[in-house]
Parts: structure tokens; C-alpha cells; sequence
């Protein structure tokens, strides 16, 4: 039956990519419970936000858009969902406008919510402590799949509040992950990025392993591209990497966090390795896949960092033969461990931090790039943009991801996006954010 016939919904997704995997699983069960997505300028009947909460600014960020789609869609029933309105749900649920929290833990059964809060069978705010894994695999406006294979963490780092907002380590079946993955082949999608929250734990729940998951998914035919989003570097064994160096979809990129590059505030984290550890990892990457692009997660201003220790760990990073940092400014998160540690960074210094590693990852990212210049790549493309003099161009990135505007030759209108084409790499282009290149035949 469809429930929601004829219902305008909309979706405002905030943080990591197994969000927006989530709200496009959310976003197909209201489909198919008869609920239409509202165009630009149509106002909604109802609102889903999928929140963040791994920062202060997360969550300010989310509180904004709660506010926009109250302005833009009166009257609308406003449902907020995610890891903010897992860890705070009487603050959303204080908000003018918000209907219904339904916490990470709940979003598989956000159809029947909704419908029992419309007839007044259920509180405000939904936070049962089950913990089932809420499949997701889904494209949305996006050339590449997001395949949710794994959800919630074990590890409790001092700074994190994930595990409270997602639960315990837990993973679909393989059997059911390559079901997923061959309707995706099906429907022509070319890439998919392997999602969770510390999917180098896949198997908690099923007793297998993920190792076994990326073999039985490189074996699915019409999938041409596979990316692991980020992975612990100590669940990411020696036998993972030189699998994949040999693989037939798996592309040679990596995201592995470090957090930190000075083994005491890396103790501080209650992280499981040190920056030996950690080299030897990149190393390792290095030495089966030397094209790999590696992109590295940090934390600048974590308590009890002083200014040696952030000195010892800049040092660190520039050391490592990585493509890219990804910085984030530590935020106080409450009910973390973290908060028991002494000597706070003050604000201005987080902000210096933060610049420096911004900084070296600029420089690292562009050393990356400019390793390729000149060779011939195969790019996924993913969709149009046009240059300052007119020029039809495609923006998609190479295997190693490097992103690269394709110039297309007149007469190429035959082109489209969800290909993948060798191109040539030319030089940078005017904002220094992606390579020039030219389809090879």
C-alpha cells in the first residue's frame, strides 16, 4: 500500500559519504511508499535531515539547515535523522519545527515512524538501542555508487563520539553486499566506493572476513571500478593491498587514517599504532602500488598536542610519501575521554595547525599530480562543465584519482557521462584544482 501517496519529500544529507549511501536508501523506501520528490521551488510536505555530528560546526551546520527548510517549506513535517540526532535528541527535538528525531539506530524503520507519529502512536524522538544493519547502496545525483558494507566501531578513540551514534561493529553478507553490487551492474553503474564507518572490521556479524568481500566483488561483471573508502591502517593487511594490486576493479587509492603524526598524542587518541607502524603501512602501499593515490586523515589541535608535539608530527607528514591530507580542527565532543586530558589548544592555534597541514597537503597533492602529467589515463566521466572560452569540457577523475577536465572536440556531442575514455594528461587549469585533458581515438 502507498502510504504516502502524493507526498512532496526532500533530503538535506550533512557528513560522510555512509550518509548520503543512508539518505538515498531513505529516500527509495519513501519512493516506493508513494512519496514524490519536490522540485527546485516546490514546497515539501515532508523534510528528512541526515545529520553529523563528528564536529561543534557539524552540528551548527545542521541546525542551519533544519532552520532553511523550516523558512523554505511551511508546514512541512520535518523528520531529522543521524548521528546528531542519535547523540542529542532532546536539543533537535527543542528546535521550532522538528517533528521527529529518529536516531541512526532507527532508520530502517523511518516509513512506520512516520506513520505512527502521524497518528500520534509514537513519542517525538525515536532512540531505541537496537542495532540492526540497515542496508544501503545508492547513487542519488552522483556518476559513483555508494555501497554500505559495514556500520558502527568497537574502537572508543578518546575524541570520537561514533561508536555512541552508531553502535557496535556490524556488517551485512557478502552474499547480500554482491546482490547489491550486481543490481548496481544492472542498472549501469561503473563505480562504486565500499562505505562504513571502520569497514577494515567487515564481520563482526557474519563471521567472515574483507578480504573475501573485495574478492567476491571484484568477480561481478559491469563493475569496472571499485574504491575503499577510508580504512584503518592496521585492518589494512599486507594481503588487502597486494590483492588489489593484482585485482581487476580495484583502483589503486587508499584513504587510512593517522590522526596524528606524534606517537604521544596518538597514545593521548588511544589509537591502535604508532608512526612506525603507520610508515611502514605507506610503505607497504607504495611498494605494490607505486601510482596509488593515498589520502590521510589528521586532527590538529587534539588536547595535550603542544607545540613540540604538533612540530614532531608536521615533520612526520611531510616525510610520508602520501597524495593528500584531509584536516580536521579537534572539536570538544561531550561524554568523550578526551575531555579528562590536560592542556587544551586554544582556538588560534588549532586555526595555525590546521593551515600548516592545509598547506603540505597542497603541496603533496600537487607533487602527485604533476608525477602524471603527460601519460595517458583512463577517467571515469562524470559530468559537464564549461570553460572560460566556451569549450565543452567533462570533469571525472583518472583510476589514481587524479580529477581532470576533458576537453571534448567538436562533434563529440556522442560522449556522455558514466564512461570511462583514455585521456591524455595535459597541465593544470586556471584554478589549480584539476589537470587538462584530451581523449586519446
Amino acid at each position: 500500500m502507498n502510504t504516502l501517496k502524493g507526498k512532496k519529500a526532500v533530503f538535506c544529507t550533512l557528513g560522510c559519504k555512509l550518509n548520503f549511501a543512508e539518505t538515498s536508501a531513505i529516500q527509495q523506501q519513501m519512493e516506493a511508499a508513494g512519496a514524490i520528490i519536490a522540485h527546485k521551488g516546490d514546497c515539501a510536505d515532508i523534510c528528512i535531515v541526515n545529520t553529523c555530528s563528528v564536529t561543534e560546526v557539524a552540528e551548527s551546520k545542521c541546525r542551519q539547515a533544519i532552520s532553511k527548510l523550516r523558512r523554505k517549506n511551511p508546514g512541512a513535517m520535518i523528520i531529522v535523522t543521524g548521528c546528531y540526532a542519535q547523540l542529542r535528541p532532546e536539543r533537535i527535538a527543542a528546535l521550532e519545527g522538528v517533528d521527529l528525531v529518529v536516531g541512526t539506530k532507527q532508520k530502517g524503520e523511518i516509513i512506520n515512524l512516520i506513520m505512527n507519529f502521524s497518528n500520534n502512536e509514537v513519542n517525538k524522538t525515536e532512540q531505541q538501542i537496537t542495532e540492526p544493519f540497515f542496508p544501503a547502496c545508492a547513487c542519488g545525483e552522483r556518476t559513483r555508487f555508494f555501497l554500505k558494507v559495514q556500520d558502527g566501531c568497537d574502537y572508543f578513540c578518546t575524541y570520537c563520539t561514533i561508536p555512541f551514534a552508531r553502535g557496535r561493529s556490524r556488517n551485512g553478507s557478502i552474499a547480500s553486499l554482491v546482490k547489491q553490487a550486481e543490481n548496481v551492474a544492472r542498472q549501469g553503474g561503473k563505480e562504486i566506493v565500499l562505505t562504513g564507518v571502520n569497514i577494515g572490521d567487515f564481520g563482526k556479524t557474519t563471521g567472515e572476513k574483507f578480504i573475501d568481500l573485495i574478492r567476491a566483488l571484484d568477480e561481478i561483471e559491469g563493475i569496472q571500478r571499485y574504491r575503499i573508502s577510508s580504512i584503518e591502517p592496521n585492518l589494512l593487511t599486507e594481503e588487502i593491498i597486494r590483492f588489489c594490486s593484482q585485482s581487476r576493479a580495484f583502483m589503486p587509492h587508499f584513504h587510512i587514517p593517522l590522526q596524528s603524526g606524534s606517537d604521544e598524542v596518538l597514545r593521548l587518541m588511544h589509537r591502535r599504532y604508532d608512526t612506525t607502524f603507520f610508515s611502514e603501512k605507506i610503505a607497504e602501499v607504495r611498494h605494490y602500488i607505486p601510482d596509488a593515490f593515498i589520502g590521510v586523515d589528521v586532527i590538529a589541535g587534539m588536547r595535550g598536542e603542544t607545540d613540540e608535539l604538533f612540530a614532531d608530527a608536521l615533520n612526520f607528514m611531510d616525510s610520508l610519501p602520501v597524495s593528500q591530507y584531509h584536516v580536521f580542527s579537534y572539536s570538544e565532543r561531550p561524554g568523550t575521554k578526551a575531555l579528562n586530558i590536560p592542556n587544551a589548544v586554544t582556538p588560534e592555534k588549532k586555526h595555525q595547525r590546521t593551515q600548516q597541514i592545509l598547506n603540505l597537503s597542497n603541496n603533496k597533492l600537487h607533487t602527485h599530480y604533476n608525477i602524471y602529467i603527460g601519460q595517458t589515463r583512463p577517467v571515469l566521466l562524470e559530468k559537464n562543465s564549461t570553460s572560460s572560452h566556451n569549450q565543452r569540457l567533462m570533469s571525472g577523475f583518472t583510476d589514481n584519482y587524479i580529477r581532470v577536465d576533458v576537453l571534448l572536440p567538436t562533434g563529440s556531442e556522442q560522449v556522455k557521462a558514466n564512461n570511462i575514455v583514455q585521456v591524455r594528461l595535459g597541465d593544470w587549469n586556471e584554478s589549480k584544482d584539476a589537470l587538462i585533458g584530451e581523449i586519446i581515438n
